[in-house]
């Protein structure tokens, strides 16, 4: 009784919680006041701990189960909830571990205990710890139970354990269409489209997963016509769905027709969320679609939605390639609380790819203050921002930090931009050294490609010769050189060495590849190429 006061109004604020400090708050107040020996209290603290969205992170769930240790008589809810949680984590071999545990204590457990140790089994793939778990289950007689049985089914079929998948399947009274979603999930996974195909029509019973499993199964094989075939045949669509088939098309770089998918997804009027979202502004970058990506922009804004990670970083991303790197820079300096490093790589990009080096490289120092550690991309961006804008020394400086602070090996990407960088000051021997010892198992065109660039602004032929003939060794049908070489020559009005590089091409069969635009009038994006005739 001396609890009844206390109890109702700290459990309120355990349950209203969002924080690890707010947790860690009602966890001293409980051991203050002699509250956490109650069973009820202390269930409470670790359910909410644990299970509350807005918190959950592996710092509270250590926090759990550090309270949960101290529990001198755990209940088998608790018990559950802890087996439950860590299957759910990104450690699911402490589930396994906890359930150990129990079945060794004076603890019994019940079959929602089964159902979440074989969770963790089947995102382990641990085919023996799922086969022991079976059998316990057999001694127990909880092998009836439908929950169970789904789980065994999902267990065996993840671990490619079919017959026994189907075994189980065949004996089941009551089968759901769970059961069979579990078999063939399986399939989808696996890229076993046409045992997956062949279930599916099989199946008695079909939901919205079942046909998102093929269609996401499709996806992940770059089929999508076959994808779209089988989202037009869907009876009903869900997020989901809608989300499978964009990324279908983002994937294969058919930008246009994720656009037309997200207009009919709000004609049947299906909300997007956060992953539809940065799908469809992904796409509105690529084809410069700024209408669009405004209008999205402003569909954030209207339904409240919060604006970080993944999608801030789409965000600056539209608008930074859309040519707005204002509105880009407003986006970034909006979202100070919750940056990640993708947001900043993006930013940093942004400017570089508008030619705002000084700037790109005063955010890459607003990056380190901020105490946010650079990647690999990091570098790439903010070291083709000092090659497109010629900071010759900023750049030295900032790739002896990466490989020197940092301790980041150097890719292609990385060489590309510094032979990029010395090329365009001048520095052509130096940036012909750098491209001969790179410590790399595969050459790359286009290091040679930058240098190649350098070559014709600085009008040195003879260089430009030798570096030609190195990107055509590394790639003979490469159109890029022989226009770099043949446009250097007409500089230098060598009239016979051009008519001699268009004959090579001629005999080589080798074709400069159309220019093409792009053009947004009224939100619809136009595709010109140069010749088509098709826009006259």
């Amino acid at each position: 009784m001396a609890f009844s006061i206390a109890q109702p109004s700290i459990i309120s604020f355990t349950e209203m919680a969002n924080s690890l400090s707010e947790i860690n708050q009602a966890h001293a107040h409980m051991l203050k006041t002699g509250l956490f020996h109650d069973s009820y209290a202390a269930s409470r603290l670790i359910s909410f701990s644990t299970m509350s969205t807005s918190i959950s992170n592996p710092k509270t769930l250590t926090h759990a189960s550090s309270v949960f240790s101290r529990i001198l008589n755990p209940s088998t809810y608790l018990w559950n909830t802890m087996i439950r949680s860590y299957a759910n984590s990104s450690n699911p071999e402490e589930s396994l571990l906890l359930f150990h545990q129990m079945l060794y204590g004076s603890f019994y457990p019940d079959k929602f205990t089964y159902t979440f140790a074989l969770k963790a089994c089947s995102f382990l793939l641990g085919i023996d710890e799922g086969q022991q778990i079976h059998g316990q289950i057999l001694k127990t007689g909880h092998d009836v139970d439908c929950y169970i049985q789904n789980s065994l089914i999902n267990l065996y079929a993840r671990t490619g354990c079919f017959d026994n998948a189907y075994l189980l399947l065949d004996r089941m009274i009551e089968k759901d269409v769970i059961s069979w979603n579990a078999i063939l999930s399986a399939y989808t996974e696996r890229g076993l489209m046409d045992n997956a195909r062949k279930l599916f029509e099989e199946m008695p019973e079909k939901n919205v997963e079942s046909w998102n499993f093929m269609i996401s199964g499709y996806v992940g094989l770059e089929l999508v016509e076959e994808a779209r075939i089988l989202f037009d045949e869907m009876p009903l669509k869900d997020v989901v769905s809608w989300n499978a088939m964009i990324t279908g098309y983002a994937h294969s770089n058919r930008y246009g027709q994720v656009l037309k998918l997200f207009e009919d997804m709000q004609v049947a009027k299906v909300k997007p969320d956060n992953y539809t979202l940065v799908n469809v502004l992904s796409a509105c970058a690529q084809v410069g679609a700024l209408k669009q990506g405004e209008w999205i922009h402003a569909y954030v804004d209207k339904n409240g939605i919060k604006i970080h990670g993944y999608l801030a970083t789409a965000l600056v991303d539209m608008y930074s390639k859309c040519g707005c790197i204002d509105k880009a820079l407003r986006v970034f300096n909006d979202n100070t609380k919750e940056r990640d490093i993708s947001t900043w790589n993006s930013i940093i990009a942004g400017l570089s790819i508008h030619g705002c080096g000084k700037e790109a490289v005063e955010k890459f120092s607003e990056m380190m203050d901020d105490g946010c550690k650079p990647n690999e991309i990091t570098f790439v961006s903010v070291l083709s921002a000092c090659s497109r804008s010629g900071l010759l020394e900023e750049g030295r400086r900032i790739y002896e930090l990466m490989v020197r602070v940092h301790g980041l090996k150097p890719s292609i990407e990385h060489y590309g931009c510094i032979v990029d960088l010395l090329g365009r000051a001048g520095h052509l021997e130096e940036a012909v050294e750098l491209a001969e010892t790179m410590p790399l198992k595969v050459e790359s065109a286009g290091v040679w490609e930058s240098l190649l660039s350098a070559c014709r602004s600085h009008g040195h032929v003879e260089l430009a010769e030798v570096v030609a003939e190195k990107i055509l060794k590394l790639n003979p049908s490469d159109s890029y050189s022989y226009v770099q070489l043949s446009n250097i020559y007409a500089a230098k009005e060598r009239w016979d060495d051009v008519r001699e590089v268009r004959k090579k091409m001629r005999l080589q069969k080798v074709r400069k590849e159309p220019g093409g635009s792009m053009i947004e009038v009224d939100g619809v994006v136009h595709e010109f190429l140069a010749g088509d005739g098709l826009h006259s």
